[in-house]
């Protein structure tokens, strides 16, 4: 697997999100809504996820292993870094 993009929009919002990520997986598949959570040790990836009837959010998509998540928490988060700021409306 290698991801082929990533598309980082930071936001410039109260609370600990810090962006909302893209990626696309060997110009074949797209995940949208990845955000970028500033958490008590850092800056760290939350999947995308929906909100089930009991009220428990749940991952629509994640990595499989822990070593995938690690790799891909890797690469949003260097994106992250690297892209600028959004423009204060």
């Amino acid at each position: 697997m290698t991801i082929t993009d990533v598309r980082v929009r930071k936001v410039d919002a109260e609370g600990k999100m810090r962006a909302v990520v893209s990626i696309t997986i060997d110009d074949e598949l797209v995940i949208h809504d990845i955000k970028v959570i500033e958490g008590e040790r850092g800056l760290f990836i939350a999947m995308p996820s929906k909100k089930g009837a009991n009220g428990e959010f749940r991952d629509i998509a994640h990595p499989i292993n822990s070593d995938t998540r690690a790799r891909l928490q890797s690469l949003i988060l260097e994106a992250y870094e690297k892209a600028p700021d959004e423009p204060a409306n």
